[in-house]
C-alpha cells in the first residue's frame, strides 16, 4: 500500500536494526483516515472469505482490526493480554512471546466471542517472528473456528514470521513489507 509506505518513510523511526517506531500514526496516535484506507484494503482482499469475526491482540492491533471489521460488516474481537476481574472463567488461551516487550504474554479470549465453524480473519499491526499470529491461530482452532487469513499492517520480511504462519496453513497479506531497517534507511520489498 503505497500511502502506508510513504507514511512509514515520512514518520517512521528506526531503533537498532530490527525495531520500527510508528507511534505517530499507528500504535499510540492514530491517523484515522489512513486507518480507514487500511481497513478498506484488508476488506477488499478478504471479501470472498465470508468473514464472521476479525480477531486481533490488544492494544496496537485494535485500530486496524476495527477499521477492517467495519468495512466487512462484522464484529471485532481482541485477545486480552491479562485476565481482569470482568473476564469470564470460560476462555480460550495461548502463551506467546512479545518481541518488542521481551516478555511472555497469555492471550485470552472469552469462549462466547468465537464460535465453532466461524471464519475468523486475524489483523495485527506488525509481523516479525509470528508469535502473536501463532497465538491467535491457536485460539481460533481451540474454538473449532477457521483462521481464514492474517492481515498485517507492517511486515518485517527479514524475520521468519510469514514462513511460520504460512506453514500453519494460513495466508498472510501485508500492506507494507519491510526488507531492511537501517538508521537512516527503510527498504521495502518490491511487489
Amino acid at each position: 500500500m503505497r500511502e502506508l509506505e510513504e507514511k512509514i518513510l515520512e514518520e517512521g523511526i528506526v531503533l537498532g536494526n530490527d525495531i520500527l517506531k510508528v507511534d505517530s500514526f499507528l500504535n499510540h496516535q492514530i491517523d484515522v483516515e489512513l486507518m480507514k484506507k487500511m481497513g478498506q484494503e484488508f476488506a477488499e482482499h478478504y471479501k470472498d472469505k465470508k468473514i464472521d469475526k476479525v480477531l486481533t491482540v490488544e492494544s496496537s492491533g485494535i485500530a486496524p482490526a476495527l477499521a477492517t471489521a467495519s468495512e466487512l460488516g462484522c464484529k471485532c474481537v481482541f485477545a486480552r493480554k491479562k485476565q481482569s476481574l470482568t473476564t469470564d472463567e470460560d476462555i480460550y488461551h495461548s502463551s506467546v512471546f512479545s518481541f518488542t516487550k521481551q516478555v511472555m504474554n497469555e492471550l485470552i479470549v472469552s469462549k462466547k466471542f468465537i464460535s465453532e465453524g466461524e471464519n475468523v480473519l486475524m489483523i495485527d499491526d506488525f509481523l516479525a517472528n509470528g508469535q502473536a499470529a501463532k497465538g491467535m491461530i491457536a485460539i481460533i482452532r481451540q474454538a473449532g473456528a477457521n483462521p481464514v487469513g492474517c492481515g498485517i499492517v507492517i511486515e518485517k520480511s527479514f524475520s521468519n514470521g510469514r514462513e511460520l504462519i504460512e506453514d500453519m496453513g494460513v495466508e498472510v497479506y501485508s500492506l507494507a513489507r519491510v526488507a531492511k531497517l537501517e538508521p537512516d534507511n527503510i527498504v521495502f520489498e518490491e511487489n
